[in-house]
């Protein structure tokens, strides 16, 4: 790694200078939010700065990190050193270019690090993902269904991935890459910083022989299937395709929707077919008729009363507030 970059991400922090001057354990006040600080849940808004899908920070050395769990997705990334996680009961050991992906849903414990184990924890909102999935679309990997595993609002299992990706140079040249631009906050950064993960994924996919996942049931990996088609196919997913296409009946996966999920496979649809027209409003100049015909409603009036009653606004007035300067 560049010299300049290991040297900032070097630095003892304000949290770590309480540490070794005999605070004992972490700043809670940095991690949970006032009225959540007797639970184990690391709040999104603590740790990424204001309207960020993505964000970065050195990882806290020489302290033990508590079991607790995430509001957002995380990956981390051993720059130098190693360090000990604990997730879901697994002892994991990173070492210098390993990578390690955890969804909202594992549970991480972290043993103390010493002054040369340097690590950057990113802290990804999902939705961060919708772009890369979509470039990711035609591959079948353990690092898309994990992708996948992040859009459930439910614990389904199989929450956590890593790559001993150290005599991967491709991904350290992408890594040293998108910590440079975390770093550095050039003005396009969200397009460059959603490239560059997009590119790690398809690097990372290149390279199952280094992945170590964990397990999963069948009835796990069937939702995952099924999300991983309303995703991919939201235009014409139908339950009763799905059902036929796998072997299962309606009702069976009706129930395991519901167990894993909390939600119906139409609310599953509606959410993907809706976030798709964000995004297309977002970054497209299409018409929002053509929108709703493009995500799979022939019937306009309908796609307008969805889209008002799940994001408050009409989909003209949604643009007008939220269109990206770049599309």
């Amino acid at each position: 790694m560049d010299r300049q970059l290991l040297e900032s991400l070097s630095r003892i922090t304000e949290e770590e200078t309480e540490i070794l001057n005999g605070k004992q354990g972490i700043n809670r006040e940095l991690y949970y939010r006032a009225e959540n600080r007797r639970t184990d849940e690391v709040d999104s808004s603590l740790v990424l700065t204001h309207g960020k899908l993505i964000d970065m920070r050195p990882h806290t050395r020489f302290v033990h990190f508590p079991r607790h769990t995430h509001n957002y997705v995380e990956f981390v990334y051993m720059c130098q050193g190693s360090t000990t996680h604990i997730i879901d009961g697994k002892s994991i050991h990173l070492n210098a270019g390993d990578l390690l992906f955890m969804n909202q849903h594992a549970v991480q414990e972290i043993l103390p690090a010493g002054k040369d184990d340097i690590a950057v924890n990113f802290m990804i909102l999902p939705q961060f993902f919708d772009s890369v999935i979509r470039t990711l679309e035609q591959e079948s990997s353990a690092l898309r269904d994990f992708l996948i595993s992040c859009l459930t609002d439910k614990d389904m299992g199989g929450n956590y991935l890593y790559f001993d990706a150290s005599d991967i140079l491709p991904v350290q040249n992408l890594m040293e890459n998108l910590i440079w631009i975390m770093v550095h906050n050039p003005p396009n950064r969200r397009t460059q910083s959603q490239s560059t993960v997009a590119l790690l994924f398809m690097t990372l996919i290149g390279h199952a022989d280094h992945v170590h996942v964990s397990e999963s049931s069948y009835e796990q990996n069937l939702i995952l299937r099924l999300l991983n088609y309303i995703e991919t196919q939201y235009r014409n997913a139908a339950l009763a395709d799905f059902a036929a296409e796998s072997g299962e009946d309606i009702y069976t996966l009706s129930r395991l929707i519901s167990r894993f999920t909390g939600k119906t496979f139409k609310a599953l649809l509606i959410e993907r077919r809706l976030g798709q027209a964000v995004w297309l409003l977002e970054n497209t100049d299409l018409g929002v008729t053509d929108i709703s015909y493009l995500i799979g409603y022939e019937n306009t009036s309908y796609f307008h009363r969805l889209f008002r009653s799940a994001c408050g606004c009409s989909p003209r007035e949604y643009r007008k507030n939220h269109k990206h300067p770049e599309a």
